[in-house]
């Protein structure tokens, strides 16, 4: 079976599988698809960028619509032989949600420091045979830079502490942001508002200052940080307020309580909704409980005591009548009630009851505490009011269990036919704009919360409050919104989109928006609290996270500036700007966008000449907005790429691809009289790799090979490049062949030719190194063991590199569709063994069409077809080749008998060990070399064990029985 078959087939299985549902949202497919296979849809393997493109080129798999609150559902396409699937799947869906949660885009992924990157993979070293291996963590220390202050700054005089100032300050601070903000927050607000260090005492005191503020310690991923928020002011029983819904759920705030004879109306509905689940009865000691996880608060304790309450509604039976503790409860029936006909009286009382309710108000959406939290994004006319919805407990969570309780109580149904309670399912007999009200859906399926905003002759139109869309409906289809229903806020909401502020309303912008985010689950970095956060939305289903703020912002850009990218053209006048550690470097080319941008780079530097910087200070920075910063002495335009902590941030210059660290106050806010300009150009500084020379899977360059580099180009401005190819799903790399003047006419001049030569004796190098010096102890694996006079090793600090180097081989090989090669002896070739690729050296080929090839890394012979054999690329050519060939120190050489081979076998092959350097026979080819070596096993804690010892006693006790 192909992988396409394969992945089509797991795809079916996850779609048919759902029972949440009909469909499964586009932004839950890959974590569903991860759950029941181990891996992500491979979009990118099989030649589509995105997950969008894949899913809309197997219309016979999936097929996708937006559902009712705009998202992207993807649904099974039903043929012929899935048809008795779906319809054993349709009778196992339930109303609601069942198993385990799906934590969908949950958490921001956080960037090591300094990952082992191979590829656009990370690493991980594991332990192989038990034996693990002993790793260093390297510190790396650096001088902080200096602190830059504003000239109106003073620090505190003297240090004197003074905790009554800084209280009244404090209680300022929490006046201004009274929707809290994070402890860790605070010295640079205290800063910025009085010009003077927030002593570090007060920061100890904090929790101690209960009538100034609260400190609450959230739920996060950073143990350390701490949110601040003003004190409560205290509560008088006779005050009643609607708290809105907390983020999580702690024990719902204190009432008064009811009388011990009487059940409150709230009470008592509940526990009409919980024994109306459990139709077969339930025991009345597990009330409590049960309770107390459906509604997160405590059932009164006088329930319990006086069952008796709960005779209007439901049947008290008693079946061990000498524990009168024990007892089941039963929800009575509608037959087993006083059914009546509803009196004149009692109708225009509910009436009135329901015009009072309609306008009631409800809580206030409360922005969740985290400081990640997912959303569901829906519709935006301008990105100051994009309509989002909180996922999670307390939100989602609450507004499904909502309008199941809602779907219960306005429609009673049976298999057959639909009756509706009379006081629940009556249209209303007057609507008027901004009344709140319940609302079937047009699809007849579901009843939601909704405010009329428009009435006409028999139609309505109605804002669904929990969805953020609009809808005109019949009339008949509106209902009293009864007021247990008010409890939850309403649960569409509005955010702002940082940095887009100028370009609110722009086409470019909304369409960019449309595509990229709308109907999908998002992480919103919340950056302001107010009564429209302001937010950056990012998308983490892909390998990498996506900034959608920054996404939109170069919709805006002028693709004819961009710096011209055509294969097999020859570009002069290059200047390379920036070289990185792995050998990719960034070049500036000749185009009319960069003329443009020194130019009004020029008139900005002008600008800020004769206005002054200080205004234009970065009052809010984050992942993604563009600015400007000094480089050698001039602004250049920069992205800001981390931030650590509220002083110090990490980054890029987008025309000149250099990484830098500084600080807040060293950036500079672009003036407007240039803004739009500088929007348009696409960043100049344009990716490289030097073509035939690609960074491998393996590891970065050398720092030696890396300086070289850098003296030979690094600021030239003078030199050549001739585009090979470009990769885009790399994010736009050119792969190149740099000259280091005008002359590109000849390739034996191309640095790509002299780092090669470097790199392939910087290889022999390394490798006569790691064996070079006698009594010199190394971990190694024996792949393959004949006998003491010959096996094969593989240094065990490199097979990770070996397996990530095998992992590359079969995704380049196996999408390569090259036409096969004849074989030649003594070449080095990629075979396929089985099913994965080696790196193989030819031994002869057989007249049958079979070859013998040897495996350089493994140290086996093998047979293949000679279809099996592909030309090795460069970028497979660069980690030495790891199965090196050795023999036994210690015991003499001699023909060994089948015994002896099976012992020695037996205590070293497929085995981890230490192989002590005795001597090195060097040769012309790397797989020619051989070492003599002793090997021990330290696997055992008592002692080491000497191999050649076991075959000395061996050989000894076969000599003394002959």
């Amino acid at each position: 079976m192909t992988d396409v078959e394969l992945m089509k087939r797991m795809l079916r299985a996850v779609l048919a599988a759902n029972k949440s549902g009909p469909g499964v949202s586009l932004s839950r497919l890959q974590s569903e698809y991860k759950a029941l296979t181990g891996e992500q849809i491979p979009h990118k393997q099989m030649g589509h960028a995105s997950l969008d493109t894949l899913l809309h080129s197997i219309p016979s798999v999936v097929h996708m619509e937006r559902n009712r609150t705009g998202e992207m559902v993807c649904f099974a396409s039903v043929s012929s032989e899935t048809a008795h699937v779906a319809k054993l799947v349709a009778r196992q869906r339930t109303s609601k949600t069942t198993g385990r949660p799906q934590m969908v885009n949950c958490q921001m992924r956080v960037k090591p420091a300094a990952p082992l990157i191979l590829n656009g993979r990370v690493c991980v070293c594991v332990c192989v045979g038990g034996v693990p291996t002993n790793f260093k963590e390297n510190a790396v220390s650096g001088k902080p830079k200096p602190h830059h202050y504003p000239k109106d700054y003073n620090p505190s005089p003297g240090g004197n502490y003074n905790p009554q100032q800084v209280q009244g300050r404090i209680r300022e601070v929490l006046n201004k942001y009274s929707n809290g903000f994070w402890v860790s927050k605070l010295p640079q607000l205290y800063r910025e508002l009085y010009k003077q260090d927030l002593p570090s005492e007060a920061i100890k005191d904090l929790e101690h200052w209960t009538h100034i503020c609260t400190v609450e310690k959230p739920c996060s991923s950073n143990p350390n940080e701490l949110l601040l928020y003003p004190s409560k002011p205290p509560t008088t029983p006779s005050t009643t307020t609607m708290s809105p819904l907390p983020l999580t759920p702690p024990l719902s705030s204190p009432r008064p309580p009811a009388s011990p004879s009487t059940l409150s109306p709230d009470l008592r509905q509940k526990l009409g909704e919980l024994l109306v689940k459990y139709s077969n009865g339930l025991w009345a000691h597990g009330l409590p409980k049960l309770y107390l996880d459906t509604y997160k608060t405590k059932l009164p304790e006088h329930v319990l005591e006086n069952l008796s309450l709960l005779s209007d509604f439901c049947t008290i039976e008693y079946p061990m009548p000498d524990n009168p503790k024990r007892a089941i409860l039963y929800k009575r029936t509608r037959e087993d009630n006083h059914n009546r006909r509803e009196s004149v009286e009692e109708r225009r009382a509910r009436e009135e009851v329901g015009r009072r309710l309609s306008t009631q108000t409800v809580p206030p959406l409360l922005i969740p505490r985290e400081e990640y939290p997912s959303v569901l994004v829906g519709e935006a006319a301008n990105t100051n009011g994009v309509i989002l919805r909180y996922i999670g407990e307390g939100y989602s969570q609450a507004q499904e269990a909502l309008e199941d309780k809602m779907r219960e109580f306005y429609c009673c149904q049976d298999n057959n036919t639909r009756t509706r309670d009379k006081k629940s399912g009556t249209p209303l007999a007057s609507l008027t704009s901004g009344q709140l009200a319940a609302v079937r859906t047009e699809e007849d399926e579901e009843i939601l919360r909704a405010q009329v905003t428009e009435v006409m002759a028999d139609k309505v139109k109605v804002y669904y409050v929990d969805h953020g869309f609009s809808e005109v409906i019949s009339k008949a289809k509106v209902f009293e919104l009864h007021e247990k229903f008010f409890n939850l806020p309403f649960q569409a909401t509005k955010c702002q989109l940082a940095g887009l502020e100028p370009f609110c309303q722009e086409p470019a912008v909304l369409k960019k928006f449309e595509s990229m985010a709308s109907g999908k689950i998002l992480l919103a970095e919340i950056l302001e609290r107010g009564q429209t956060p302001l937010v950056v939305l990012y998308d983490t289903s892909q390998d990498d996270d996506v900034n959608i703020n920054a996404a939109c912002i170069k919709a805006l850009q002028d693709k004819t500036l961009a710096s011209p990218l055509q294969v097999n053209s020859a570009y002069m006048n290059v200047a390379v700007r920036s070289v990185c550690s792995d050998g990719t470097f960034y070049c500036q080319l000749p185009s009319r966008g960069l003329a443009k941008l020194t130019e009004i780079l020029e008139k900005a530097e002008a600008y800020f000449h004769s206005q002054g910087t200080s205004e234009f200070l970065v009052s809010r920075p984050f992942c993604g907005k563009g600015c400007l910063a000094r480089y050698k002495g001039k602004w250049s335009r920069v992205e800001i790429t981390n931030l650590h902590g509220s002083r110090v941030l990490d980054i890029l210059f987008i025309d000149l691809g250099v990484q830098a660290s500084v600080e807040v106050i060293e950036l500079r806010e672009v003036p407007p009289p240039f803004l739009w300009d500088l929007i348009a150009i696409p960043p100049q500084a344009v990716k490289c790799c030097l073509a035939d020379l690609t960074v491998s899977g393996v590891g970065s360059w050398t720092p030696d090979a890396v300086q070289w580099f850098r003296d030979a180009v690094l600021n030239s401005t003078d030199c050549s490049v001739k585009i090979d190819k470009l990769d885009e799903t790399k994010r736009s790399v050119a792969y190149v062949y740099l000259f280091p003047d005008k002359n590109f006419q000849d390739p034996a001049r191309s640095l790509n030719r002299q780092m090669a030569c470097s790199i392939c004796n910087y290889m022999v190098q390394t490798l006569s190194k790691s064996v070079s010096a006698a009594g010199h102890n190394m971990d190694i694996y024996v792949s393959v063991a004949c006998h003491p006079g010959h096996f094969v090793v593989q240094p065990w600090r490199d097979m990770y590199k070996l397996v990530v180097l095998m992992e590359e081989m079969i995704l380049y090989y196996n999408k390569t569709e090259e036409k096969p090669l004849k074989g030649e002896k003594n070449q080095i070739y990629a075979a396929k063994v089985e099913n994965n690729w080696h790196r193989v050296l030819v031994k002869g080929v057989l007249t049958n069409g079979l070859v013998s090839v040897y495996e350089l890394d493994y140290g086996k012979h093998e047979l293949v077809s000679g279809t099996q054999l592909r030309p090795l690329i460069q970028e497979f050519r660069l980690l030495p080749f790891q199965g090196i060939t050795a023999q036994l120190a210690g015991v003499k050489l001699r023909q060994w008998s089948e015994e002896a081979s099976i012992l020695f076998r037996n205590h070293v092959e497929k085995k981890p060990l230490v192989a002590q350097l005795e001597a090195v026979q060097d040769a012309h080819h790397p797989w020619d070399r051989k070492l003599t070596v002793f090997l021990v096993d330290t696997s055992q804690e008592e002692k080491d064990v000497w191999v050649h010892d076991i075959m000395a006693e061996f050989v000894d006790e076969l000599t003394k029985e002959v």
